[in-house]
């Protein structure tokens, strides 16, 4: 039987190392997931909340252990760390306490004679795979309420991160959660591909690639069951003429450069109003180069490596390749001693005079680049935001709120904000378009992606 190994990005070595699950082991899962959902659907859902609300307790007890593991799994600096724990813990209390009533049957006006409602019924057993990047923020949106709903849930959890997995499974076992209501799997590609494929599996809530979002719809295709599809990004900002300059260009600059840039939220592009860039430019260029790129287990490191020198050098291709076209890079690279061909360690970078024939605008880059346009007016910006293949979110810095709606009303998105980037609200839909997926996690229109309605026509003779 192969194994995964973890190599970690911070000196890479091998950190963790684990068998994959062989095809009894899988088998076994799917059956056990299918026979304990039946009973777990059963459960009211106020023991549900109590239950969910014990894990998510126990699991921010382990906030610095858990921190540590991200530093070396995938390469947060330490001093960002604990951050997930406490994105994971928002998100998850804010859907434990709108549960009862988001899972509450919807009944239409009454009718003389007739009993009508529609109830909300769990799909049965739903498989999420997660990624690296934010392991615990990601899984968070879909684990959680799909137990909540009664459902059952496997997760396979990236190979990148598989700590993240038995996590989550310690917390639920302690918790008290029913065997085989959680579980997790280490697979490959080839068994992950299986369980999408098996009968026991009625839903895939993926994040990830838009080649692997692909690969989940082509393997489900006939099946008949739902996927949720969380994918990349593209995401811009816009800075108005009459935006809070200095709120701006540091709420942007670490939406570009949080998590080393690898965020599928994550600001990629900044188009700033003409009558302002040179200002704002030179603030961020300023801010840029004041990040520590360094080792994450450093405590002055604002600035971790990459996951992989692949996904690093893939990087440095798009900035050659714009620079290679006219566009200006203003890293200071005496600041970033650490950055070289073939290290995940890569210098955060700010380009100039680039437009949309450049890879690196259009592409996505998923590091920490940034290229920045001047734009004469809304109108342009919105042409340029539109602009793209992405469309997960957007945002936009003014003091117009007004004006921001109505920008945003013609932004090609799944959430738009105003003077704030890169964050989820649980209370709001967390959704994209285009080749950003489709579904919806997170509020209570989360819920509706984790069940099915079923009619009730209960007549009086």
């Amino acid at each position: 039987m192969s194994s995964l190994k973890c190599i970690s990005p911070v000196d890479n070595t091998v950190y963790v190392e684990r068998k994959y699950a062989d095809s009894a082991e899988i088998t076994k899962a799917l059956q056990l997931a299918n026979q304990a959902q039946r009973s777990w659907k059963n459960t009211p859902v106020e023991e549900r909340q109590r239950l969910c609300t014990k894990a998510v307790d126990f699991f921010v007890e382990q906030k610095e252990s858990i921190a540590e593991e991200l530093v070396w799994q995938m390469g947060r600096p330490r001093a960002f760390a604990p951050f997930e724990v406490n994105g994971f813990e928002e998100r998850a209390r804010h859907m434990i306490d709108i549960a009862d009533q988001s899972l509450q049957s919807v009944k239409p006006e009454p009718k003389e004679g007739f009993n009508r409602y529609i109830k909300r019924e769990p799909l049965g057993v739903v498989f999420v795979v997660a990624p690296w990047n934010f392991p615990y923020l990601t899984s968070v949106n879909a684990i959680i309420p799909a137990l909540l709903a009664g459902n059952s849930v496997i997760l396979k959890h990236s190979a990148q991160t598989p700590l993240c997995a038995e996590r989550l499974h310690e917390a639920f076992t302690v918790a008290g959660l029913p065997e085989g209501v959680f579980q997790y799997l280490h697979l490959n590609h080839s068994d992950t591909e299986k369980v999408i494929q098996s009968d026991e599996v009625n839903f895939v809530a993926f994040t990830g690639s838009v080649a692997g979002g692909k690969m989940v719809e082509d393997v489900a295709a006939g099946r008949f069951i739902g996927v949720g599809l969380e994918l990349g990004g593209k995401d811009p900002g816009y800075v108005r003429r009459d935006a809070k300059l200095d709120h701006a260009i540091e709420t942007l600059i670490d939406g570009a450069f949080f998590n080393s840039g690898q965020s599928c939220c994550g600001i990629e592009r900044i188009y700033v109003h003409q009558s302002v860039y040179d200002d704002f430019v030179d603030g961020a260029v300023a801010l840029m180069n004041q990040y520590v790129l360094g080792r994450p287990d450093d405590a002055g490191t604002t600035l971790g490596p990459m996951v992989k020198a692949a996904a690093a050098d893939f990087v440095r291709d798009q900035t050659l390749a714009a620079v290679s076209s006219g566009a200006v890079g203003h890293a200071n690279m005496a600041n970033f001693p650490l950055e070289q061909i073939g290290s995940p360690y890569l210098a955060p970078q700010i380009l100039t005079n680039v437009d949309h024939s450049m890879r690196v605008m259009r592409e996505e880059s998923f590091g920490p680049i940034i290229g920045i346009m001047s734009v004469p007016n809304d109108q342009a910006a919105i042409e340029l935001m539109n602009d793209s293949q992405y469309g997960l979110t957007a945002c936009v810095f003014t003091q117009d709120e007004d004006a921001a709606i109505q920008i945003g009303e013609q932004i090609e998105t799944g959430t738009w904000f105003m003077n704030r980037c890169d964050y989820l609200d649980p209370a709001l839909a967390w959704t994209g378009v285009k080749n950003s997926g489709r579904g919806c996690t997170l509020s209570s229109i989360g819920f509706e992606h984790m069940t099915r309605p079923k009619s009730y026509h209960l007549k009086h003779v």
